[in-house]
């Protein structure tokens, strides 16, 4: 810890202390006072469902103030500062996460709320205003209500719509109406957007884990990461005598003591342009010649707007510079966008029959079809491009190309493309749709670059290749090594060449959610994968615990099989309301044929629980925290992840690592004649 930390420290226990052992004052707003900027002083009569805030957090960098909604403790050792946008697509793909970190820390984690409503999302800041309504009118339980509903309906937000769900949630419709006439509520809407201006919050969803900054829609690894340092640094100040009160306040100064506030009209420098990753071209569209001295390589989805929205720049581009450039395409379909994965089947199947000119003429024409992606656009669009329809939808149906569109998600995982667009510039990152002049300075470099390679001896033709053999290559996955228990359920050839050993909780949703890519695993490598089941209920799953002696006790009596049909029971019933009680488990296992004597008196006297604590233990000894985790052989794996990720890992287990000298695609052309 650093020496500003301590002092800081040392202060805060003073003034704790004189103002009666760190319990602060109650203070209360009134709603009408809600709409204020975080730092005013709230002193009128409460709001009767507004929590007590310490107003020692209103004039931290970061503030947090009684009309912030918040999840989680006051005395949370971490907090999470999420500047969100109801209408954004990637802060709806955020929201998982945000849940997983809560099943995960519980109590040791508060995540709050502000408004960073961005101005092209046409409803954002109406739907923002009705939240902070919500909360100032029926308060926090409402108001996450509320923001959950609008993040599940998000495709359908709209002012009707927004409206409606704020009625559902239990606000008086005309009183909503009349506050927002006045704009009651815009003041709050505003102030959020200034702080996010000030800390330097350049897009959403941006979070920041007691001040550590983490941009875009991060997976659960990158928060538990942060976190748990956090949190290690948190119960240090404790031990020295800090009071959890305190806590958020000294570790956000010490985590932005460095960080200047951003004026509004400051560069963005959050993103690493420098770094040049190892970015290969393979059998992915082109368009541009070989010997270009620059070359785009854009991970994108067809049906993202914000894919749509850059290519107004890209075209901007291409008029500027010509020959100098050249764009290849790699798919990235976002598990949320249900529409783009077809479309991207079609570009592929335009270009198995046209070559990478029907590929870029597709290309263009689905985005401007966007966001009419069903089957019916995309019929008219093979139409259009003069394709056998018939034959260009049999191949969507058929879901031809997914290999290539997997290796393109893979190399996108590999080198962290996460979110979309995003592009590597000679393989210099540049995230989002960004305007003409962030590209600029990027490309008239790398023009300079590979004019000097070209004039010391370089083929104009080699140049990409040359730039990328110096190239940063993907990370090594993260290895874990794991206690084996030979007697635990498995699934799968008992001799499989892979084991992945399945570190589950039958009350955590994600667990359930990750059920489909298990599924698909076992259908993919039938012989190659033994998935085992090792129990790992978390503490703040009180049901986790028996419904994991009876799933035991199935499998004493039933064996796999047995225990693969009670696992998808719990998994099917744990959300219901008494799913996992102990009726619905002898229901369970009553329905599977067991001998309910033995079953219930192996409940009884929790038989099982040396097992489960065996598993528990293992995954504590290993490093596990959270639920779902999976090893893939010896690579780890945290969370719900796609089946790309798993399957990606359980080749590397099969074959074993790339060679380093190897890349990991050819970059050469693809012969004349061929198309993948």
């Amino acid at each position: 810890m650093s020496s500003f930390a301590r002092c800081l420290v040392l202060c805060l226990t003073v003034v704790l202390i004189a103002c009666g052992g760190g319990q602060p004052a109650s203070k209360s707003v009134t709603p009408a006072e809600i709409g204020s900027a975080p730092s005013t002083p709230h002193t009128a009569t409460a709001v009767a469902t507004a929590p007590v805030f310490d107003p020692r957090e209103d004039d931290v960098k970061i503030p947090i103030g009684p009309d912030d909604p918040q999840r989680g403790s006051r005395t949370a050792l971490v907090t999470v500062v999420v500047f969100s946008d109801f209408q954004c697509p990637f802060c709806s793909r955020l929201e998982p996460t945000l849940d997983q970190i809560r099943e995960t820390y519980g109590e040791d984690v508060r995540i709050v709320w502000k408004n960073e409503p961005l101005p092209f999302h046409q409803h954002a800041k109406l739907a923002a205003q009705v939240g902070a309504a919500v909360l100032a009118l029926r308060g926090q339980d409402a108001f996450w209500q509320f923001h959950d509903m609008a993040f599940r309906r998000q495709a359908h937000l709209g002012p009707d719509a927004v409206r409606a769900w704020a009625v559902a949630v239990g606000v008086d419709a005309r009183e909503l109406d009349a506050g927002l006439l006045r704009g009651t509520w815009l003041a709050k809407v505003d102030a959020d957007h200034e702080l996010a201006q000030r800390v330097g919050v350049n897009g959403t969803p941006a979070s920041y884990v007691n001040g550590i900054e983490l941009s875009g829609a991060q997976p659960f690894e990158k928060f538990k990461a942060v976190i748990d340092g956090e949190l290690t640094e948190a119960k240090s100040l404790v031990a020295q005598g800090a009071s959890k009160a305190s806590i958020y306040r000294v570790r956000v100064a010490e985590n932005l003591q460095a960080k200047p506030a951003r004026k509004p009209d400051d560069d963005d420098d959050r993103e690493d342009t420098k770094t040049v990753w190892a970015v290969p071209i393979g059998k992915s569209p082109v368009r541009g010649s070989a010997d270009a001295p620059v070359t785009i390589v854009e991970f994108a989805d067809f049906q993202c707007p914000y894919c749509k929205r850059v290519e107004s720049t890209l075209e901007q581009l291409r008029t500027k510079y010509g020959a100098k450039l050249r764009f290849a395409w790699k798919d990235e379909p976002l598990p949320f966008h249900p529409r783009a994965l077809p479309a991207a089947r079609l570009a592929r199947f335009a270009r198995s029959k046209k070559g990478d000119t029907g590929f870029w003429d597709m290309h263009d024409r689905l985005f401007a079809s966007q966001p009419k992606l069903e089957d019916a656009d995309l019929e008219a669009q093979a139409r259009a491009a003069g394709l056998d329809v018939r034959a260009a939808m049999a191949s969507v149906t058929a879901k031809s190309f997914s290999a290539a569109i997997d290796d393109d998600l893979e190399l996108g995982d590999d080198i962290q493309a996460s979110g979309t667009p995003h592009f590597f510039i000679n393989g210099r990152r540049l995230v989002g749709a960004q305007p003409l002049d962030k590209f600029q300075p990027i490309i008239d470099e790398e023009i300079a670059k590979a004019e000097a390679l070209v004039r010391s001896g370089t083929l104009p033709t080699a140049v990409y290749d040359t730039i990328m053999k110096g190239g940063k290559a993907a990370p090594e996955p993260e290895t874990k090594t794991v206690t084996p228990s030979p007697s635990a359920p498995f699934r799968g050839p008992a001799n499989a060449r892979v084991v992945i050993q399945e570190f589950a909780d039958f009350q955590c949703p994600f667990c359930g959610r990750v059920e489909p890519t298990v599924e698909e695993l076992l259908r993919v490598f039938p012989t190659q994968v033994k998935i085992v089941w090792r129990d790992h209920p978390l503490p703040m799953h009180a049901n986790a615990p028996l419904a994991a002696e009876a799933a035991r006790e199935v499998f004493a009596q039933k064996g796999n099989d047995g225990f693969a049909k009670m696992r998808k029971l719990l998994f099917d019933n744990q959300g219901g309301s008494g799913g996992l009680d102990r009726p619905a488990l002898e229901g369970y296992a009553q329905s599977l044929g067991l001998d309910m004597k033995r079953f219930n008196a192996a409940l009884d006297n929790h038989i099982h629980k040396p097992a489960i604590d065996a598993d528990d233990k293992a995954a504590t000894d290993a490093g596990i925290t959270g639920a779902p985790a999976f090893t893939v052989g010896p690579y780890f794996v945290s969370g719900a992840q796609p089946f790309a990720k798993f399957r990606k890992l359980v080749q590397r287990t099969m074959n074993g690592p790339p060679p380093a000298a190897r890349p990991r695609a050819a970059t050469a052309p693809t012969p004349a004649g061929t198309v993948p």
